[in-house]
């Protein structure tokens, strides 16, 4: 009987609500319960602040339209990584996926997982600041199970992403209305000459962007997934149009309540804003609030392993990557060794990491290739205008995106240049000296094979083969 070859493929099971839900979920995760006080204290006072918030969305919203239009002219997983591969070859999409894989990725889960272990101890820590040693531990506790369950069932890994959603949106539900309650009390002393004291140096502005940002980071995520996204073509732009203006109108309106209930000094001075807002607002109830804020960040880490596991996934299968992390498991179909190795280096980047550190080298080296991603946008809509566009952008989107993205990267070296954003650009630019030996020379090859099929054998995985 003649052997059948059978190949494991994702399966698409992603639909719209799905992917709102993705959208929606990862992007409102730990950011607008921590990020709020790091926005204010850099750029000084509470109407810039609000506008900063605003600017935030809005860039978002125009980033993502862009990259709904690359996700389906390129209609495979992978986001920018696949997207620089296609455009501007090897060597870039290499820098990018070694940046990637140990810097952003691992630095996105590590932040996350801070804020979430941070929530998650506050009501324990009543009238004092958490021990580092406890907050660390529950944020590796939190990394652990997500990555066990993505490895596990992407059924799974889903209900928790909506049942998170669900948590959010009352959460911010009830500081919303809170908030609304207490303006037709009167309380709008903290609005009143809003823009006094306001910060105009170039690198407050960009550092408190970046802080904004770190809240709306998920905004690409469903382009990571695509090949797992039923009908990219009509459900990549209409999940990202609904998605990205609720999260920036609900945000804002987060905002004007934290005002409403806090002085912009007691807001600066919070580690916890949604518990220091809940023991202000609800009183005895503040508690409910960490606990939602902590659900909230681990929905968020829950989409960040999601979409981050099949980075490597795709990497590897486009030869970037060690074989092994190209596989799937021949019964749960999930990409569980991407899923275990990005696990292992966020780990190992929570060790020495701080929350603000994090989130400003993490948002640097994004946007740097977020400029390059959409310059290849670009590229395309005026070299190759013949390819088939299922939906297309106006080309000054790109254009204004590019400028901001630009900005964003040069702002805080122009003021105040500190030594360690030249150490991300060094790194940045050294996964050229990892490719030259390894990805175009291919040294070692005889080694990687046996440690290949050992994790194989041991991890029960198989080459997937693309959706195409």
């Amino acid at each position: 009987m003649a052997a059948k070859t059978q190949k494991l493929i994702l399966k698409r099971e992603v639909g719209l609500i799905g992917a709102i839900s993705f959208i929606a979920g990862t992007m409102m995760g730990s950011g607008i319960f921590m990020s709020p006080q790091s926005v204010l204290v850099n750029i000084g006072s509470p109407g810039a602040s609000l506008v900063i918030w605003a600017a935030c969305g809005l860039l978002a919203t125009l980033g993502s339209l862009c990259y709904a239009e690359l996700g389906t002219v390129i209609s495979e997983s992978g986001a920018e990584y696949i997207y620089i591969l296609r455009i501007f070859g090897q060597v870039i999409a290499f820098m990018f996926v070694f940046s990637f894989v140990i810097v952003m990725r691992p630095a996105s889960a590590t932040g996350i997982a801070l804020s979430f272990a941070e929530y998650a101890v506050a009501p324990f820590y009543h009238d004092c600041t958490p021990p580092e040693l406890v907050v660390k531990c529950v944020a590796a506790a939190g990394i652990l199970v997500l990555a066990i369950v993505n490895s596990m069932n992407v059924r799974l890994a889903m209900f928790i992403q909506v049942f998170s959603m669900v948590i959010k949106l009352v959460a911010l539900a009830v500081i919303i209305i809170g908030g609304v309650v207490l303006l037709f009390k009167g309380n709008t002393e903290h609005f009143e000459d809003s823009f006094k004291g306001t910060n105009v140096e170039i690198s407050s502005i960009g550092i408190s962007l970046y802080q904004g940002l770190w809240s709306y980071d998920g905004w690409n995520t469903l382009n990571y997934v695509t090949e797992e996204l039923k009908r990219p073509e009509v459900n990549l732009p209409r999940a990202v149009i609904i998605a990205i203006p609720m999260v920036t109108m609900l945000y804002l309106l987060v905002n004007v309540s934290y005002l409403a209930a806090m002085t912009p000094r007691e807001l600066m001075s919070s580690n916890a804003v949604a518990v220091t807002w809940g023991n202000k607002v609800l009183g005895s109830w503040g508690w409910v609030m960490s606990i939602a804020a902590a659900l909230s960040a681990f929905g968020s880490l829950n989409g960040t392993f999601f979409s981050g596991g099949r980075v490597c996934f795709v990497a590897a299968r486009e030869g970037h990557m060690p074989d092994i992390l190209s596989m799937a498991h021949v019964n749960r179909l999930t990409p569980s060794p991407a899923l275990i190795f990005t696990t292992a280096i966020s780990l190992l980047v929570l060790i020495p990491g701080d929350f603000q550190s994090i989130v400003n080298y993490f948002s640097f080296t994004a946007w740097f290739f977020y400029a390059i991603t959409l310059s290849g946008l670009l590229y395309l809509k005026i070299k190759k205008p013949e390819l088939p566009r299922p939906y297309r952008v106006p080309i000054v989107i790109p254009i204004l995106v590019i400028i901001a993205a630009i900005f964003l990267v040069l702002a805080p070296i122009i003021d105040n240049p500190a030594i360690e954003y030249l150490y991300v650009t060094l790194f940045i630019f050294s996964g050229v000296l990892v490719y030259v030996p390894f990805i175009h020379f291919k040294l070692c090859p005889g080694l990687l094979e046996k440690v290949t099929v050992f994790l194989q054998l041991f991890l029960e995985v198989a080459p997937a083969d693309k959706n195409l």
